[in-house]
């Protein structure tokens, strides 16, 4: 039955992000510790009056990073910030329709910015960064596309919940999309 299908497809999609979300989380956590190390450093050798010449370009690259890939993560918990207050007073199903599309806008602004990050890394060919002159911008920058791919795949797990819901959750219903952006 159709309902069965779903409690299958749902089941599937829950364990896939609590594997997906782990993964994320030891990504983001890895960049903590790396950024908490560099900033701890570059504050040693500041005090001790051998400054490091990179320690403020990599540290300001490192919290980008762990901005966009905290977004991933954030995206796969539902933890973006969100007002379900006015869609959540909607009948089931246009409440249904407006998480489905707001969804579709959600995954389509990401898929324009990964595509946008990676058209931009042609330009970025010859760049490198100021302090460490080895490493290539491209590098830096990878993680707009990549960031970007990871939160269409954390969504779209999340707009498949929405098209298999196919009746209101019992008890009157959380919100259906429980904490749509």
């Amino acid at each position: 039955t159709d309902g069965a299908r779903g409690a299958a497809v749902t089941a599937v999609l829950r364990r896939f992000r609590a594997s997906y979300g782990r993964l994320l989380e030891w990504v983001v956590g890895a960049l903590m510790i790396v950024l908490f190390v560099e900033v701890t450093a570059g504050v040693v050798f500041r005090a001790v009056g051998h400054s490091l010449i990179w320690y403020d370009e990599v540290a300001s690259i490192l919290l980008a990073w762990l901005t966009y890939y905290g977004s991933a993560l954030a995206s796969v918990k539902r933890a973006h910030i969100g007002c379900p207050e006015l869609v959540d007073a909607l009948p089931w199903r246009l409440r249904r329709i407006v998480n489905i599309g707001a969804q579709l806008v959600v995954i389509a602004f990401f898929v324009v910015l990964g595509y946008v990050g990676v058209s931009i890394m042609p330009v970025l060919a010859g760049d490198t960064m100021v302090s460490l002159p080895w490493v290539p911008m491209n590098f830096v920058q990878s993680v707009i596309p990549v960031s970007a791919a990871l939160i269409v795949v954390a969504e779209s797990t999340h707009l498949i919940d929405l098209l298999v819901a196919s009746a209101p959750p019992a008890g009157g219903g959380a919100a259906l999309a429980d904490g749509l952006h």
